[in-house]
């Protein structure tokens, strides 16, 4: 058992105790409220905890597969996402080829890239490639009743539930000198601070939140997103020694993915009332489908990715 392996082992530890801290906090606060009243604030928040439980020990067996294991479960959510997202758009029959080659070509095609490490292609085969292709494939079928919404929407979705979501794993392919195989470790990292900075900006917005960010649209808050943010930093400065970028570089880290994430998490709630729909899904309980879960990681892995390789790639 290698030092990478252990650290993974004390992470999943780690996260267990902080979802048994949280577990807790929730039912003190439970403890003191009226036993005839519920607050659905602190019933939503206990539901989200709950589902974390299962979430960890999954992304935890990942990781102890290793690489492999942490691409096949992020291929698997962005192929459930994309399900989501493309049932809420415009399509015609004349886009059923294109839209099986997103599934069962693009999709597959774009994670193959990125366990053979071949980042030249994975950066641009779905922005550009499947970007030029699939129109071409809907076109040739002759039909032009809104095309451009169609496609427009079929791009959309190929780009943020897998093209974005696949610079997670993608962020195991970084040659960062010094680091060897803990590469890998950047991916917990990075999922743990927008995550829990996401749940924790949801706990404080709804608890001491003021102004609305944008009114009519997202319940979040300037308060909630700014205690989320420092709480991400917080995070990401106790799990510094994960990552190479010392304490403050991984408090900034964790601050700009918290925070670009929490804005993602803004424009996903703008599609979905664009589609009147609260949740793409209710496969996980308290949080909807995978892009519901999603949404802040979506926004945050490719901007993380390319920061980090800024920082220093051997």
């Amino acid at each position: 058992m290698n030092t990478t392996t252990i650290d993974i082992i004390w992470l999943s530890l780690g996260a267990f105790a902080i979802l048994v801290g949280l577990t807790f906090f929730g039912e003190v606060l439970r403890a003191r409220q009226d036993p005839n009243t519920q607050n659905p604030v602190l019933e939503t928040f206990m539901t989200r905890v709950q589902s974390w439980w299962g979430m960890v020990i999954l992304i935890g067996l990942a990781m102890l597969t290793g690489k492999i294991g942490v691409t096949v479960l992020f291929a698997f959510a962005s192929f459930a996402a994309l399900r989501e997202f493309l049932t809420l758009t415009t399509k015609a029959q004349a886009d059923h080829l294109s839209l099986a080659l997103a599934f069962f070509v693009i999709m597959p095609l774009q994670y193959f890239f990125v366990a053979m490490e071949w980042s030249g292609l994975y950066a641009i085969f779905i922005p550009v490639y499947a970007f030029l292709l699939l129109p071409i494939v809907s076109a040739l079928r002759g039909n032009a009743n809104r095309f451009l919404i169609r496609v427009a929407e079929t791009q959309w979705g190929l780009m943020i539930t897998v093209y974005c979501v696949s610079h997670v794993p993608a962020l195991m392919n970084l040659n960062i000198a010094g680091q060897g195989d803990r590469a890998i470790l950047l991916v917990t990292f990075l999922v743990m601070v927008v995550q829990l900075g996401d749940l924790l900006e949801y706990f404080f917005g709804r608890r001491f939140g003021r102004t609305k960010i944008a009114a009519g649209l997202s319940p979040k808050t300037w308060e909630g997103v700014a205690c989320g943010v420092i709480s991400a930093m917080l995070i990401g400065g106790l799990l510094s020694w994960i990552t190479p970028f010392g304490l403050w570089g991984a408090m900034a880290m964790a601050g700009i993915a918290s925070l670009t994430g929490m804005f993602g998490n803004i424009v996903v709630t703008a599609i979905k009332r664009d589609r009147g729909v609260k949740d793409w899904s209710h496969l996980i309980p308290g949080q909807g489908g995978f892009v519901d879960q999603l949404d802040s990681v979506i926004f945050a892995a490719p901007i993380f990715y390319h920061l980090t390789k800024f920082y220093g790639v051997a």
